[in-house]
C-alpha cells in the first residue's frame, strides 16, 4: 500500500508535509525501507498520524448527497473559523487539472456515482491541510500550531475512515445532516440547473443515493459506537439547521460534548 500511495502522490506532485512538531521517524517513515528496521519501529511509524488530534481538529461533515452540507459548512466557517475542505471539490479540480494523469479516471468515477479510490482522496486533503495550517492565522482555534477543519463528504466508505485516522489525523466529531431522499432529490435537481456538474442528473443522483446506503451509512455506525456521531435533522430551514449545528459545535469546542448527541 505505501508504495500505492508514494505512487499516487508523486503523480498528483503532492508533497507530505512535515511539521515541526511531528517526530522526524514517522515523518521519513514513507521512504524508508522496511526491512532495515526492526518490526516494532516500523509499525510505529506507520501508525502515527500526520496531524496531531489535540491541537488540529477535524469534524467530517457526512449526510446523502443533497443535505445541504455544503451550505451549513458555509455558515460554520463564518462562525468558528474553520477551513472547509470538500473532498468533491478537491477531487473534481484535481480532474481538472492540466496535465493530472488521475483526471479520466476521478471523472469516470464522479459520472458513474462511484467511490473515488481513497489513496487519491486522502492524499488531496492530507496535502491542503498542511497547506492551511502553514499559513498565517489571527482567528481563535489557529494559534500554536492548532487548526480547525470541516471534511465535507468524506469519509464515504470505512476504509477510508480507519485510513485517515490511523496516517492523517484523529477526528474529533461526525457531524450527520439527515433528509428524505424525497427532500434529497429535490434539491439536487433544483441545483442542477445551474450547477453544471456532471453528477447532477436523476440517474447519477439515483446511483449516489444507493452506494451512500451501502458505504457510507456503515461509517456513521462506526463511528456512532465510539460516540461521535451529531445527528442534525437538515429537513427545516437553512437557518435552523444552522442553529442546531452552530449550538453543536459551539458545545463540542467548549469540551462539553464527548458522546453522541441528536438535534
Amino acid at each position: 500500500m505505501p508504495a500505492i500511495v508514494d505512487k499516487i502522490a508523486e503523480t498528483l506532485h503532492i508533497k507530505k508535509h512535515e511539521h515541526p512538531d511531528q517526530s522526524s521517524p514517522a515523518a521519513s517513515s514513507s521512504t524508508a525501507d522496511p526491512s532495515s528496521a526492526p518490526a516494532s519501529a516500523t509499525d510505529a511509524a506507520s501508525t502515527t498520524p500526520v496531524f496531531d488530534h489535540e491541537k488540529v481538529k477535524v469534524f467530517f461533515v457526512l449526510g446523502g448527497p443533497g443535505a445541504g452540507k455544503g451550505t451549513q459548512c458555509a455558515n460554520l466557517v463564518q462562525d468558528f473559523g474553520f477551513c472547509h475542505l470538500s473532498a468533491g471539490d478537491l477531487l473534481r479540480a484535481e480532474q481538472n487539472r492540466e496535465g493530472s494523469e488521475y483526471g479520466e479516471l476521478i471523472r469516470k468515477y464522479i459520472r458513474e456515482g462511484q467511490i473515488v479510490p481513497m489513496e487519491i482522496t486522502i492524499k488531496l486533503l492530507e496535502n491542503a491541510m498542511g497547506a492551511e495550517l502553514a499559513k498565517p492565522h489571527t482567528t481563535e482555534g489557529w494559534e500554536d500550531g492548532r487548526g480547525r477543519f470541516l471534511i465535507d463528504g468524506f469519509p464515504r466508505k470505512m476504509d477510508q475512515a480507519l485510513k485517515f485516522d490511523e496516517d492523517v489525523c484523529l477526528s474529533t466529531m461526525v457531524l450527520f445532516f439527515t433528509t428524505t431522499e424525497e427532500e434529497m432529490l429535490k434539491r439536487l435537481l433544483e441545483r442542477a440547473k445551474t450547477s453544471g456538474r456532471e453528477d447532477d442528473n436523476e440517474e447519477s443522483i439515483r446511483k449516489r443515493f444507493r452506494v451512500y446506503k451501502e458505504q457510507t451509512m456503515p461509517v456513521i455506525e462506526h463511528y456512532s459506537k465510539q460516540g461521535k456521531v451529531a445527528t442534525i435533522d437538515a429537513t427545516a430551514t437553512i437557518e435552523e439547521v444552522h442553529q442546531k449545528a452552530k449550538e453543536i459545535i459551539s458545545k463540542i469546542l467548549a469540551g462539553e460534548i464527548g458522546h453522541n448527541i441528536t438535534a
